[in-house]
């Protein structure tokens, strides 16, 4: 049941403005009431201009925001003596309305406004809401829909046949209002609700109140035991559901990535494998979207796999994966081929909602977000559908309709608002050593770059602290840290896995995790030699193993870069277990490389020297260590570095991580079994 969330008084508001943000808020907050990016509202105020003179002006959503998190800067401010002689007309395309709109504007700098401006000007009343409540599109998409709202609101609503929002749905919403004296309320065909009231709280306790009324009616005629048709396929419990996915997402993002990598996501909610379980839920899924504002995040219909957990295995359920992401791709190229226009660019021919009994639902996207919004977004269609086949048939745009959606300029001007995407948008690194000084520097650039990262670390609470700092400047899951201990087999596996259920798939390992240790070499134990030996070359191999296989399975390639050591080249004084170690490593890349060419996987090394500044490693004895092999003191280390370098320069950890970052991107597409040294010139180990 949705509750009314209103806890201010109206005193608490400096203006008009601010009560409209606190409402679209609640509203937002709310996804069963105004879903990801959907809805508008709006306010009339009176402003003095800037000659001082007393204007009506219309406060209404900017295009592209979202209800949820909006601000006043996302509002959009226009004067409404413009605005109301538009009623006159009898038509207006979208491209003059867009333009006419524009010029209304008290500040040009304010985002351009709604979609649906005119449908809050056309309105005579204070405050106005359009949202697009579950329980209301539930009914706006029956068969038989206007008859149910007459039984739920009387005389009091009013029914707007389908039309794309514009000049002409707003005109027959404010003349069905006019004609309609007990009007409380517009539901639109196929699309959603809209209220209003004289003050802000009031509008806003309306469409609470009309939301409740449908959602006790649908209640009432539910049966529970057929929603969905009853349940066709049993549910596997988490642990199988889990393994299932760390196979078949893989496969997924590479079918998905053929034009542009993809982040994949999953999501197992009640309410999901409730839908993919139903005897009917396969029809359901094939009639189209539950509401416009869907569409380009989750297409005209989702893929649905038609798999049988009971008695059939993982291996099968991956063949129908890859062959119904085929038929989708061919099905959608036809859709697009029917209904263009000369200026149409299509899409990714990809599912971006993929259903599988027993499992649950697959998301795509170029990021974590957007798979994330359509996972959203079709939780409320999962939601309308329960509701609409409780009262009839699910009913929804037809093809041309939703075309005309999918490719509308007015909805493809909200994705340009997006930042642009840079070099690692769309990718997903591995980070081990994840919170040490180059781990974190190189998690920092790829972050900065647009890349998705996991930090693997055996000091988790350090490599979490970082993912939580980049999260909280960049956005949710933008990072994740894991636990790993790559000298664990086990760990390592489980590590790859959880990133996997994250995004969906690898593109980057930063094969990072370090240690050192010095002593003369015939002080040194085995215990020592075997650490160097465990960490830095069979931990390096294990992590390695794990990403080529991962990287095979999703069929898109890789790069891989290994961080060596100037003593992977330049056998240092009293050090021989790390440079042993070091050696094998850097040619335990080559070795891969020559092997993962085939592939498109590319593998590269760095080779730092004396990175001291933010390291990890030399707040071990390895300071204290080296410090004593040259019979210098500690304090006096770095200079020593520096001016034994060509450069006379210090190493960074950022300078690391900016070989790291060229030799993961494209600029070095061409380069592979490569060593890059970063030492600031170390004669000595001068690669070749």
């Amino acid at each position: 049941m949705t509750k009314n969330k209103w806890e201010l008084e109206k005193k608490e508001f400096k203006n008009d403005l601010a009560s409209l943000v606190y409402r679209s808020n609640l509203l937002g907050q709310d996804r069963s009431v105004a879903n990801w990016g959907g809805g508008n509202t709006s306010t009339k105020s009176v402003e003095i201009d800037h000659v001082g003179r007393e204007v009506e002006v219309l406060w209404v959503k900017g295009s592209g925001s979202d209800l949820a998190t909006m601000t006043e800067k996302n509002f959009t401010g226009l004067k409404m003596e413009d605005i109301k002689i538009l009623m006159n007309r009898d038509s207006m395309t979208d491209e003059e309305m867009v333009s006419y709109l524009e010029k209304c504007m008290i500040d040009s700098k304010h985002p351009r406004s709604s979609i649906e401006t005119l449908l809050h000007a056309f309105l005579p009343f204070k405050h106005v809401d359009h949202t697009h409540p579950d329980a209301i599109i539930s009914i706006a998409c029956t068969d038989n829909g206007e008859e149910i709202a007459k039984e739920i609101y009387g005389d009091r609503y009013v029914w707007i046949p389908y039309v794309r929002p514009g000049f002409t749905l707003s005109k027959m919403i404010a003349e069905g209002v006019q004609n309609n004296p007990n009007a409380d309320l517009v539901i639109m065909e196929k699309h959603g609700l809209v209220t209003w009231g004289d003050t802000s709280k009031e509008s806003y306790d309306k469409t609470i109140e009309i939301i409740r009324e449908a959602e006790d009616y649908i209640q009432e005629k539910t049966n529970n035991n057929l929603i969905f048709g009853g349940p066709k396929y049993k549910e596997i419990d988490k642990v199988e559901r889990e393994h299932v996915l760390s196979k078949v997402l893989p496969v997924v993002r590479g079918k998905v990535s053929k034009e542009k990598d993809m982040i994949v996501t999953f999501d197992d909610s009640k309410n999901v494998i409730e839908f993919v379980n139903g005897k009917k839920s396969y029809e359901l899924s094939q009639v189209g979207a539950a509401c416009p504002d869907h569409l380009v995040h989750t297409k005209q219909t989702p893929l649905f796999i038609d798999w049988d957990p009971k008695d059939e295995n993982v291996d099968t359920l991956i063949e129908k994966v890859k062959s119904g992401i085929n038929e989708f791709e061919i099905a959608y190229v036809d859709y697009f081929d029917r209904n263009k226009s000369e200026t149409d660019k299509m899409f990714e021919p990809v599912p971006r909602v993929i259903l599988i009994p027993g499992v649950g639902m697959i998301n795509t996207g170029k990021s974590w977000e957007a798979a994330n919004i359509s996972a959203s977004l079709y939780h409320r269609a999962v939601s309308v559908m329960r509701g609409a086949s409780a009262l009839g048939e699910f009913v929804s745009l037809n093809e041309a309709e939703s075309f005309a959606i999918e490719y509308w300029p007015l909805e493809l001007y909200k994705l340009s608002l997006a930042p642009p995407e840079v070099e690692f948008s769309r990718k997903v690194a591995f980070i081990t050593g994840g919170a040490g000084g180059i781990g974190s520097a190189t998690c920092y650039k790829l972050i900065n770059e647009g890349a998705h990262v996991v930090l693997a670390d055996i000091n988790l609470e350090g490599a979490q602290e970082i993912a939580d700092k980049v999260n909280q400047r960049y956005g949710t899951n933008r990072a994740i840290a894991v636990k790993m201990d790559v000298t664990s087999e086990e760990e390592v596996s489980l590590a790859i896995k959880e990133a996997v259920l994250t995004y969906g798939g690898l593109d980057i390992l930063v094969n990072n995790a370090g240690l050192a240790s010095s002593s003369a070499f015939e002080e040194t134990t085995l215990e020592k030699w075997n650490l160097n030996m465990n960490v830095l070359v069979t931990g390096y191999f294990l992590v390695a193993r794990e990403v080529f296989k991962l990287m095979k399975e999703q069929a898109i390639g890789g790069n891989m870069v290994f961080v060596g050591s100037k003593n992977s080249i330049y056998a240092g004084k009293n050090a021989a277990a790390y440079s042993t170690a070091k050696a094998a490593e850097v040619h335990l890349a080559r070795t891969i490389a020559a092997d993962g060419g085939q592939f498109g996987i590319r593998v590269n090394s760095v080779l730092p020297d004396a990175v001291i500044r933010g390291s990890k490693i030399w707040d071990s004895d390895w300071k204290k260590e080296r410090a004593s092999s040259y019979g210098i003191g500690e304090d006096d280390l770095e200079a020593h570095y520096r001016k034994r370098t060509i450069l006379n320069v210090n190493v960074l950890p950022e300078d690391i991580a900016e070989s790291i970052a060229y030799l993961s991107s494209s600029k070095s597409a061409k380069t592979t079994g490569c060593m890059i040294t970063v030492d600031g010139g170390v004669a000595a180990a001068f690669t070749r």
